[in-house]
């Protein structure tokens, strides 16, 4: 893929991570799962770039290889024009200061000992970023941000609800002035009503504060209605990459087809005519995975080429990325 990194903040390339599976006494290797299998992605700056796919795709291990919380088994990641994929612990923390990551579940996120207060300011404690009376001011400026009143920065975590937990999440990963923040799947734990609030939330911290985002989820509706643009992930490769309208209107690879077909649409008339694309077979094993192209033992247009030759992901026109022989 080519991209200019003048306006990139996030650059992959062919990014691969293995975990080794061990037996025995002397933990010996005796296979590994292939989480993420050769990837490359850019995010612009002031962007956001949705990753989705189902459970157990290799979405959310991306988004920890980018912070850098897994060392990758092989690529770079570039991150505003410096390559940190492989950059030690000493190394790598001055980078995380402006990193920021916002968790899926917001019950199991925060420390149920700490205040709200405390765990919104660690991070500034962390990076020594701020102390004493500017901490606290720096504090309830950030739970203003958020929506949330800063006379309960003494409450603890058991003493919110579900979605001013993941508000007290937010500002936890603004709260050292980040450029990119990684969202990781931040509104699946949520009730529908309170799901909004939170994108309305995002939406506007991105514009007042510039932010760049990598939001990763399974639910296509939100990520079209969030996303600039958006990645389709199956078993550890990227299989399509495009604008998020472009994506919707006119999807091109077989597994995306089949995912947007799933999508329940609010007119009676429509969902009775369209044709709902039902996948054979079950995910493959990460630890196995089929030759060739991943997606070919449950997709209807494979062919016997399918099985034998990787399909590169290639601009098939203005910037629409497939990784789909048939295409």
């Amino acid at each position: 893929m080519n991209t200019s990194q003048n306006d990139s903040m996030v650059e992959v390339k062919n990014l691969k991570m293995y975990f080794p599976i061990t037996r025995g006494l002397l933990r010996r290797k005796v296979a590994e799962i292939k989480a993420i299998d050769d990837i490359s992605f850019n995010i612009k700056k002031n962007e956001t770039l949705g990753l989705v796919g189902e459970s157990g795709c290799g979405k959310t291990t991306t988004g920890r290889c980018v912070l850098r919380l897994y060392q990758p088994t092989s690529g770079t990641i570039n991150f505003d024009g410096t390559d940190i994929s492989k950059f030690p612990e000493h190394k790598i923390k001055p980078f995380r200061k402006d990193m920021g990551v916002i968790f899926q579940d917001p019950f199991g996120s925060l420390n149920p000992r700490q205040s709200a207060g405390n765990i919104v300011g660690d991070p500034l404690k962390v990076h020594r970023m701020a102390a004493g009376k500017e901490l606290k001011e720096r504090v309830v400026e950030l739970f203003r941000v958020v929506g949330l009143d800063p006379g309960m920065m003494d409450r603890v975590p058991h003493e919110f609800s579900g979605g001013q937990r993941q508000r007290i999440g937010i500002a936890r990963a603004l709260a050292c002035r980040p450029s990119l923040i990684i969202c990781d799947e931040p509104i699946s734990a949520l009730d529908v009503s309170i799901q909004a609030q939170i994108i309305n939330l995002l939406e506007e911290l991105q514009e007042t504060l510039g932010l760049t985002y990598l939001f990763i989820a399974h639910d296509l509706a939100v990520v079209q209605h969030i996303s600039d643009r958006v990645a389709v992930m199956y078993l550890g490769r990227i299989v399509e990459l495009t604008e998020s309208g472009e994506l919707y209107d006119n999807p091109l690879h077989p597994y995306t087809r089949a995912l947007l077909s799933a999508i329940p649409i609010p007119d009676p008339v429509i969902e009775k005519t369209r044709t709902r694309i039902v996948l054979k077979g079950e995910v493959p094993s990460p630890v196995n995975p089929p030759p060739g192209c991943h997606f070919h033992p449950r997709c209807h247009m494979a062919v016997g080429e399918c099985s034998q030759q990787r399909p590169e992901l290639r601009d098939v026109g203005g910037g629409h990325y497939v990784a789909c022989i048939r295409v």
